[in-house]
């Protein structure tokens, strides 16, 4: 109801119970990470298929209802490949989206699978014509550009329990992010413009699934 040009980046991010959609995943890097330092991979724990803590389990647990159902979903299906759908920048990121340095709020932090998650998520960034336009500006002071509008998600700001890491690491999915514009809330007349830009993009990111 305010408009796209007075809503803040935290407007719409809370549920009504106040949990962050965004960051509601559990970690299960710091337990990999933490089972690596101590030489217990893979023959006392496991690099992917990661199993989720118990704790996270529990009914009183602070996780959404939503969080649960998709993770629900997901080990129904065994997706191989996925994309979320964010706003406010223009950019696409891939895991690791938490940095190994537990104090470091920006840090290189790619998985094993390094190339393969720099390829689609350049599929998408050379696809999408606003990030692929030579008159492409800055949408803060982050100058994308630089890197071929792709980043790892550590190396841009660190995130715990993020979708892109879980889905890796629980259940061997490729998953990166997508942000879609430089407006988190576009307005409806600006909807088409944007269906465009990602149009082929979205095509070209499913057309990959094809490939090992």
């Amino acid at each position: 109801r305010q408009g796209s040009e007075l809503a803040g980046w935290a407007m719409g991010r809370w549920t009504y119970e106040g949990i962050d959609l965004n960051h509601t995943v559990a970690d299960l890097n710091s337990a990999l990470w933490d089972a690596e330092d101590n030489d217990l991979v893979p023959h006392q724990f496991p690099n992917h298929y990661i199993p989720i803590p118990e704790y996270y389990t529990f009914a009183n647990a602070t996780v959404a209802p939503e969080t649960r159902a998709v993770i629900a979903w997901m080990q129904r299906y065994p997706f191989v490949l996925s994309a979320n759908l964010h706003g406010g920048e223009l950019v696409v990121t891939y895991p690791f989206d938490m940095t190994r340095t537990y104090w470091k709020a920006q840090e290189l932090t790619p998985t094993p699978d390094d190339g393969v998650f720099r390829w689609l998520a350049t599929v998408y960034a050379t696809a999408n014509l606003a990030m692929a336009s030579g008159e492409r500006r800055r949408c803060h002071y982050d100058d994308f550009t630089r890197f071929g509008n792709i980043i790892n998600g550590a190396n841009w700001h660190t995130v715990a329990g993020s979708m892109n890491d879980f889905s890796y690491l629980h259940t061997n999915c490729f998953e990166i992010t997508v942000e879609l514009s430089c407006d988190k809330f576009p307005h409806a007349s600006e909807l088409p413009e944007e269906w465009e830009n990602n149009r082929e993009s979205l095509l070209l990111f499913m057309e990959q699934v094809g490939h090992g």
